[in-house]
């Protein structure tokens, strides 16, 4: 059942609304923190980070959701979408915070309060960030979160205290313990800001108190200050006039981040290892899935360690000097903007593409796309769709999700690389894999990105779309109630059609989308079901002679067919 905004009950439904006042809350401070970003490197995109890190916890529990888990498991997925997702220095932190609350409120008992529960998940979290830090460093985030759990369990220990009042607490300390980072940090105090992963951090605890209790707390007044004369005097630049050569001249040179497959007990080694190799180390995981990253200067080596650990995968280098070049690059007006003799930037167009299986991929790659998997139960997250875009070298990109739910996080990754980068990105929100394949058939980078555009977006509408499946549990669907095992007809995203053989509900649906016409009929059967497509191929040829009939072979699971009619 809905609760009201002051509900004090930790459910899912509680979570779910954070997940997205949280998202949308960084989404409008992103910009602000990027500029108070001088500490540990001025890179400029710790707000970029933790947004995107939350965004991608969002979608994980609420797949989780829409896909019927109860509460633990739903936060189960919420803990591992913040850790998959995590970038950044400030990311991989505050996802070890996000898992260590999830799973405090996951083992909570009717019997706890849950004000005292939401004290120990704080409490917890500031444990787990400061061990996951090699060198914990004060006037950080890390100060600002033991703050806010220090009021939480402070207002906690009164009986007649609730959970909205424990967040009340909290969020206050954090405000007025970020006011107060620039005193404890010398790289702030010279820049005159507020402490950028704190700040981040502050946005997050607001959100939760909005959540339990409707009301909006007011920010910090003043989080970036005036950069004093003592300040300049001493050769230190503010955010916004930094060069690339100013970007930690005396540290290392490159982040290096990673997830690793690895046993718990080699971790303890590869910390040693990288902490000897550069700094600003942070490890977080367990359970043999840990999410690394390093600033050093001997990139191989840092990947090395990891490969002495264990797997590392999902590997990313960002070499600072680089990065920030790149974002000034991007700016209107600035010296190095692409195009500019002797400087290299991105250029043409590419096409990113999910896909949801391995004869997909390959169609899509032929085409000339970039792939990103995805599928149902294994959406891409919003990271992983930015990197591709990134990955693309383009300065055109056209992202196409083939997936309802994954149009979002295509969204903010594309708003991400038009802000941060300077590239222009266009979602087309194809809702399935057949009209991605309609929409790359159409694609020609020869012509103006708008023509080009509104081709692939005119091709992708006029695909009528269906596919096959096979229920996995009782339900309620537009056609009446089906059953584990019953075959499931699928037209434009509704189910449409319940039988009991799989070759008469695919005729069933290919009847009906040919019923409003259309000239290509294509059939991508899916993993193991060459036969069944090449029978409802033979089928729509004998009934629908005028129509031309084309089969792949796409790998997917889940859904044997997958059908359209242009």
């Amino acid at each position: 059942m809905e609760q009201s905004p002051a509900s004090d009950r930790i459910e899912l439904a509680v979570v779910l609304r954070f997940v997205d006042i949280a998202t949308d809350a960084l989404a409008e401070a992103r910009e602000e923190i990027d500029t108070l970003n001088v500490y540990p490197v001025p890179d400029g995109d710790t707000g970029t980070n933790m947004y995107l890190t939350v965004s991608a916890a969002r979608e994980a529990v609420r797949t989780a959701a829409e896909q019927g888990a109860d509460r633990e498991r739903a936060l189960s997925a919420f803990a591992r979408g913040a850790l998959l997702g995590a970038r950044g220095n400030s990311g991989v932190i505050l996802s070890e915070m996000l898992g260590a609350i999830a799973r405090r409120i996951a083992r909570s008992t009717p019997e706890e309060r849950n004000a005292q529960v939401m004290s120990e998940a704080l409490h917890e979290a500031t444990e787990a960030s400061y061990r996951a830090v090699g060198q914990p460093v004060e006037g950080t985030m890390l100060t600002v979160a033991r703050a806010a759990s220090d009021a939480a369990r402070d207002r906690a220990r009164h009986d007649d205290v609730r959970a909205r009042d424990v967040f009340t607490s909290a969020a206050a300390a954090a405000r007025e313990a970020l006011a107060r980072t620039p005193e404890q940090l010398e790289a702030l105090r010279h820049a005159g800001v507020v402490d950028a992963g704190g700040r981040g951090l502050s946005v997050i605890l607001d959100a939760a108190e909005t959540v339990l209790t409707g009301r909006r707390p007011s920010p910090v007044t003043s989080p970036r200050r005036p950069v004093t004369a003592p300040a300049r005097a001493s050769g230190t630049a503010s955010p916004d006039s930094l060069e690339p050569h100013d970007l930690a001249p005396d540290g290392p040179s490159y982040e290096v981040m990673y997830l690793l497959d690895a046993d718990d007990d080699h971790v303890d080694r590869l910390r040693v290892r990288l902490a000897a190799l550069g700094d600003s180390l942070v490890v977080v995981g367990g359970e043999g899935l840990w999410n690394v990253h390093v600033h050093v200067d001997d990139v191989g080596a840092a990947i090395e360690a990891g490969i002495e650990a264990g797997r590392p995968h999902r590997v990313r280098v960002t070499h600072f000097a680089e990065q920030l070049a790149a974002r000034r690059a991007a700016e209107p007006g600035q010296p190095g903007q692409a195009g500019q003799a002797g400087q290299a930037g991105p250029s043409g167009r590419r096409v990113v593409v999910v896909s949801a299986g391995a004869g997909l991929t390959r169609l899509f790659e032929d085409a000339g796309a970039v792939v990103v998997s995805g599928g149902p139960g294994r959406r891409p997250s919003t990271g992983e769709l930015l990197d591709a875009i990134v990955a693309s070298g383009a300065r055109e990109v056209v992202v196409l999700p083939n997936d309802p739910d994954s149009v979002r996080a295509a969204r903010i990754a594309a708003g991400t690389a038009e802000t941060d980068l300077g590239l222009r990105v266009v979602v087309i929100p194809t809702q399935a894999q057949v009209q991605g394949l309609a929409a790359l058939a159409v694609h020609e980078p020869g012509r103006s990105f708008d023509l080009d555009v509104l081709e692939m977006t005119a091709t992708a509408r006029h695909a009528r779309h269906g596919a096959v499946t096979v229920a996995a549990k009782n339900a309620l669907t537009m056609a009446g109630w089906c059953e584990p095992g019953d075959v499931l007809g699928v037209i434009e995203g509704d189910f449409a059609v319940i039988g009991a053989d799989q070759h008469d509900v695919a005729t069933t649906v290919l009847q009906r989308l040919v019923a409003g016409g259309g000239e290509l009929v294509t059939i991508v059967a899916g993993e193991g079901a060459r036969d069944l497509a090449d029978r409802a191929a033979a089928w729509t040829e004998e009934h629908h002679p005028t129509v031309e009939v084309v089969v792949y072979d796409g790998g997917q699971d889940r859904y044997p067919l997958l059908l359209s009619v242009e």
